[in-house]
């Protein structure tokens, strides 16, 4: 007869992502873990079997929050100019708040351990272009409806738009100007009149 878990994996993973998030995947012990996530190391490694296998279900998990986000404000928007603004505070306000200047998480494992580790890159590479679907689709209902000018390629403003998000997220790691943040989403959103 299997064990019953005596946590709510939600809630460990929630405190994984924020110490891998902090402290970087390769800084970040068995140790760490344990003291962080308030399991005991057997349970971790029944559950999660080792570190490497934690990470990677607290990427997903840490993606599938986000896509939750990222629909939500695609299925409340009308406007695709202001869903596309939306999109893009989305993924910086965080940042801008944060005092131990931690970027995002998806980014920062893109740069530490993505180029090392094909299951991460992977993962990665879902995200972004997950996020930058949602891009696409929005410019592309934009151009259908008039709103936003049919002159340029929705995929390559998608990817455009995209890119500045991805600056910013890495720019947060020095700094996150809001005000900066702000002047970036309105020029970079004004490629679309």
């Amino acid at each position: 007869m299997a064990r019953t878990k005596d946590f709510d994996e939600n809630e460990v993973l929630t405190k994984a992502i924020q110490l891998f998030w902090h402290k970087g995947y390769n800084a970040t012990s068995m140790q760490d873990l344990v003291d962080a996530l308030g399991i005991s190391r057997s349970s971790l490694y029944d559950t999660y079997s080792d570190k490497h296998t934690l990470f990677l279900k607290a990427l997903e998990s840490y993606q599938l929050a986000g896509n939750a986000k990222i629909n939500e404000i695609i299925d409340q928007s009308s406007s695709a100019k202001e869903t596309v603004i939306k999109l893009m505070e989305l993924a910086t306000n965080d940042l801008v708040g944060d005092k131990q200047q931690k970027g995002c998480f998806m980014v920062n494992a893109e740069v530490e351990v993505a180029p090392h580790d094909q299951e991460v890159s992977k993962l990665v590479c879902q995200n972004e272009k997950q996020m930058e679907t949602a891009f696409f689709q929005v410019i592309k209902k934009g151009q259908e409806s008039g709103e936003i000018k049919n002159t340029q390629d929705a995929l390559v403003l998608a990817k455009f738009i995209f890119n500045a998000v991805k600056g910013m997220q890495v720019t947060a790691k020095t700094s996150p100007d809001a005000t900066s943040f702000g002047n970036i989403v309105k020029l970079t959103v004004a490629v679309l009149d």
